[in-house]
């Protein structure tokens, strides 16, 4: 069984008791993880207070940047270890969960570079005074990590966390925590001192709850969905602590007449099957000008019939859905799609080699789906695509922002004034144009309006969410 790791040190759960850790491929245990609770928790914020206060606040920031860097190296050093516990905890295909391990290694090193390169100001002001600003860490900051993407929003929560000088609390999820605690140790190995990184396993409303709530906590960093987030943001606000909060989307990609077919589709059926649709920037809203949509639906609708999931280890196109009630959710939207008419264009293949005991789901693509409707609105969180046409800019612009969501958009056009326009007019946190993500983009602010959350993480930005501003103003005649 998987411990706790708290001050450098290996742990077991202090109620004694377990949670089984299922793989998504076949459905059956392979390990267990301690159920944390409050007390774990509190130890765990101790110790993150005491590294804080007597070690990790004198750390002169290059010497954080250093630390970061060796992680950095100890992760890339580790990676087919890491690649094949991220694969089994979360059933990505092979060159998922590489993929991810190596943007682990860049979000440590990015911000091993950004140590000792966030900076205050000096302001000009009376005669006689001089007023500066430092940027100042929180001190303890929790962070709840969710389980499509571990590793990589350990690296720039976490990451940026540790960059701008705070300690932390880490509860990953339950489903798939196992990667995180070995990240951990190998971060002890690599010099970091005890209680600077602390992992806490067990469900969210008993180690999350007791994280969110505790008074020691000076920051929360909360990836989840929208309903969780408003809890800990309410939770937070009791005590007047800061939050930043990533929560999901129902992301639009907007393809105008004269896009390059070529390029976008590809792009597109890969952001909707990328980590089995189980990612909070899924493009999976596809807007498409009338005139070019019937061609759309038949291209489309050819690459989908040719899409395969299956268990991880086989690497195909997608793996299985988290868990068993995350595939029940996904098969009865898409029988309540059936039941309403929604027609569907093609559907992927679950190839022979699954297990009944896995949680698959096939992609699915839909059109004429109705703005209003649940498929339209909700997030699914699997590999489905919904597509509905517009007639002008401006019905595209009205359609991409009729959802409670603003996280992600694409764009696709060669008109370079249509692609500022739209940009400019479409309410969410991040927008591509000719293409969808940026290869990851570890160096680009990430973050969400409306009901996808707010605060900023990965790049620069996110270090000035991880400090607080302190105005300093000296007379001196």
């Amino acid at each position: 069984m998987q411990s706790h790791f708290i001050d450098n040190t290996h742990c077991a759960a202090s109620s004694g008791l377990s949670i089984p850790m299922i793989d998504p491929s076949d459905g059956q245990a392979f390990d267990a993880i301690g159920r944390g609770n409050a007390n774990d928790v509190n130890d765990a914020v101790s110790a993150a207070r005491r590294c804080q206060e007597t070690v990790w606040s004198k750390l002169p920031a290059a010497n954080r940047g250093r630390l970061l860097m060796q992680l950095s190296a100890a992760v890339a050093t580790h990676a087919d270890e890491l690649a094949s516990i991220e694969q089994r905890d979360c059933g990505k295909p092979t060159r998922q969960a590489i993929a991810d391990v190596s943007a682990l290694a860049r979000y440590l090193e990015f911000y091993a570079g950004s140590c000792d390169k966030l900076h205050g100001a000096t302001i000009p002001y009376l005669d006689g005074y001089s007023v500066l600003t430092w940027r100042e860490p929180h001190g303890v900051t929790g962070h709840v990590i969710p389980w499509n993407y571990p590793l990589q929003i350990f690296g720039r929560s976490v990451g940026g966390a540790l960059a701008a000088g705070n300690s932390c609390v880490i509860k990953p999820a339950e489903d798939a925590c196992l990667s995180l605690i070995r990240v951990a140790q190998l971060a002890a190995d690599a010099g970091f001192p005890a209680g600077a990184i602390n992992v806490v396993t067990g469900y969210g409303h008993e180690a999350g709850d007791a994280l969110v709530r505790h008074a020691g906590i000076d920051h929360i960093s909360f990836t989840g969905s929208p309903v969780i987030g408003t809890r800990v943001a309410q939770s937070a606000a009791e005590r007047h602590c800061p939050v930043t909060l990533e929560l999901g989307g129902k992301s639009p990609q907007i393809v105008f007449a004269d896009a390059n077919l070529d390029a976008a589709l590809p792009a597109i059926v890969s952001a909707i099957v990328q980590n089995s649709g189980q990612t909070c920037s899924a493009g999976s809203r596809l807007l498409v000008e009338h005139s070019i949509y019937e061609t759309v639906m038949t291209r489309l609708g050819q690459a989908f019939r040719k899409l395969q999931a299956g268990p991880a280890a086989l690497d195909l196109d997608l793996g299985p859905l988290i868990r068993r009630t995350q595939q029940q959710r996904v098969q009865s939207m898409l029988a309540e799609a059936r039941a309403t008419g929604i027609e569907v264009v093609a559907e992927g293949q679950i190839v022979d080699q699954a297990p009944s005991s896995g949680f698959y789901q096939a992609p699915v693509l839909l059109r004429d789906v109705a703005p209003v409707s649940r498929l339209a609105q909700e997030e699914v969180f699997g590999p489905v695509l919904v597509a509905m046409s517009f007639h002008d800019e401006d019905h595209a612009v009205e359609l991409a922002n009729a959802t409670p969501f603003g996280l992600v958009a694409g764009i696709w056009t060669q008109d370079g004034a249509r692609q500022f326009r739209v940009a400019r007019r479409l309410r969410c946190g991040q927008v591509f144009v000719n293409n969808y993500g940026a290869g990851g983009g570890v160096e680009i602010p990430f973050g969400g309006v409306k009901s996808s959350g707010y605060g900023r993480e990965k790049g620069f930005e996110a270090l000035y969410g991880f400090t607080t501003l302190k105005s300093v103003a000296i007379r001196h005649g």
